[in-house]
């Protein structure tokens, strides 16, 4: 008798197993000690695959910019990039630009960043727009979830307006460009931007 239960926990769990492919369990054997039965347990694992997704505005910006096609190569070969959905930007004189938006490592959302400029200079007007960085290599995107990451004076963004192919080389292990929301603007820099980031 106890070997026929033994025999059929052993064929109850294999077709469990088999017939429930997607659940990882960590089998584990044990007697009861009331009747030295052998009994089989498991504990069924959280999914890994369910992955944190990333804000709607943030999915909605990182879309178009995926339409672009010479961006392809960089959504391919960076080892992350920030996509800050809405930037206003305004200047009369000094300037001022500020938005929020999320880092992606290996397409992977794994925090929120936000954008903050101040600028003295010729600048006149207000603007909105879409700006996404690329990442070249692994130590560049940790010095930007480091918060060790700002544009220089005299850094630059591709602007992408009318469907147009956009060029940009990587600076500092950084690519930017930009996607214009409306509005217009004498200067169009991201020299000053700092940037600071919270992990997910």
């Amino acid at each position: 008798m106890k070997l026929f239960n033994i025999l059929a926990s052993v064929i109850f769990y294999s077709i469990f197993c088999f017939s429930h492919q997607p659940i990882k369990a960590n089998p584990k054997l044990y007697f009861s000690n009331t009747n030295d039965l052998l009994l089989i347990g498991w504990k069924i694992k959280k999914n890994s695959d369910l992955e944190r997704k990333a804000n709607f505005k943030t999915i909605d910006a990182l879309k178009k910019f995926k339409k672009i096609k010479r961006l392809k190569p960089y959504f391919k070969e960076a080892v992350g990039y920030a996509v800050f959905p809405n930037v206003g930007k305004v200047g009369i004189g000094i300037g001022g630009a500020r938005g929020n938006g999320e880092v992606f490592e290996k397409h992977k959302v794994i925090g929120s960043a936000s954008l903050t400029q101040l600028s003295i200079g010729f600048q006149l007007g207000a603007q909105a727009f879409s700006q996404i960085i690329f990442f070249q290599n692994k130590s560049d995107l940790n010095r930007f979830t480091k918060g060790n990451f700002e544009f220089d004076a005299s850094a630059s963004a591709a602007l992408i307006t009318g469907g147009a192919n956009a060029s940009a080389d990587y600076s500092n292990g950084a690519a930017v460009f930009t996607f214009s929301k409306g509005g217009l603007m004498y200067e169009a820099s991201i020299g000053g931007q700092k940037f600071s980031y919270q992990s997910y």
